[in-house]
């Protein structure tokens, strides 16, 4: 038994060491599991669309972390990246017959150029300048697809070629799935290296940072880019999903939806927010009946948290585990004496 405890003990935490250097954990390769196996015992399609809905919101929502939580920038334009990337694949393919799966990319790329020309302007200054900026610019795209009928279908709408020729989501889901665990195993290894360092330095005293040796332009929109190409890529899936596209998706309240998944669940932290999604959604699916009430219940979260608890649940989370590692550490003890 001792043998056996030894080798436990000493295996564990090895291999735990090797999943980190591969942006997981134990406790996340667990869950990525439990999930990847959610179409086999959910066995209702309604939940499996859930589950991608789940998975898209929590890829979205660690992307805007990445920016909101490590360098103090919020992406009020987020939606609207979405939207252009979704509008982007969905014209390549209707003009000039690309793939869906490139176009994928291509919308992503179209994301983060935009990405680039909103950094180049305003991140030399202020975070909140960027996001004013991402706002503005959300507003004008939003206005332009609107205004152009002709090309986009306008208010009626635009439809988009599907990714498989199958009305089931499953298919879907196991794109989104992959999508957002890659998302969760490159954001975990860049904020771990030395990107990570300069993004959390610049997050907590830019000036203090630059005088370290910190190029803040450099690094903050090194940052922003990853962020948007994030928002490019889960936006051309949206559009191949759901099939049509029309103005509204570039919402603000659809950015407003992202921000208070990825505050609630946990700045800083790139696992809290899809933990989060995987909360939040569910719960307020059910409330779609009230679509106004659920928006003004958004905020009050949002408020809430931002004031009693900025650390989110990720902190929560950290503290219970600390709790617990506390009580056997306190145990251990008193079993030695």
């Amino acid at each position: 038994m001792k043998t056996k405890n030894t080798f436990i003990n000493s295996a564990l935490p090895r291999l735990n060491g090797a999943l980190g250097k591969a942006g997981l954990s134990l406790v996340s390769l667990a869950a990525f599991i439990a999930i990847g196996l959610l179409p086999f015992y959910a066995g209702d399609e309604y939940i499996i669309r859930l589950g991608v809905s789940c998975l898209m919101y929590g890829a979205l929502a660690m992307g805007f972390d990445l920016s909101a939580g490590f360098i103090d920038v919020a992406n009020w334009g987020y939606a609207a990246l979405m939207g252009l990337s979704g509008y982007v694949s969905a014209l390549l393919y209707a003009n000039f017959g690309l793939s869906p799966w490139l176009g994928l990319f291509a919308g992503a790329l179209s994301a983060t150029l935009l990405g680039l020309g909103i950094a180049l302007l305003t991140l030399k200054m202020d975070g909140l300048f960027t996001a004013l900026l991402a706002w503005f610019v959300g507003i004008i795209l939003m206005s332009v697809v609107t205004a152009l009928p002709g090309i986009t279908r306008g208010v009626l709408g635009l439809s988009v070629e599907p990714l498989f020729d199958t009305p089931w989501s499953t298919p879907y889901y196991y794109v989104i799935f992959v999508i957002c665990l890659a998302t969760f195993i490159t954001l975990r290894i860049v904020v771990k290296s030395h990107f990570g360092l300069a993004f959390r330095a610049l997050g907590q005293d830019m000036e203090a940072a630059k005088y370290s040796g910190v190029n803040p332009v450099k690094y903050r929109t090194i940052n922003f880019l990853i962020s948007c190409f994030i928002a490019g890529l889960c936006g051309a899936f949206y559009a191949h999903f759901v099939g049509i596209l029309t103005p509204s998706v570039m919402a603000t309240r659809n950015t407003v939806q992202i921000l208070v998944i990825a505050y609630i669940g946990g700045r800083g932290s790139i696992w809290g927010p899809l933990m989060a999604a995987f909360i939040i959604l569910p719960v307020f699916e059910s409330l779609n009946s009230m679509l106004e009430l659920k928006y003004i219940i958004y905020g009050i979260m949002l408020i809430f948290v931002m004031i009693y608890y900025p650390g989110g649940l990720s902190s929560l989370i950290d503290w219970i585990k600390g709790w617990f590692a506390a009580k056997l550490k306190d145990k251990r003890t008193a079993g030695r004496s």
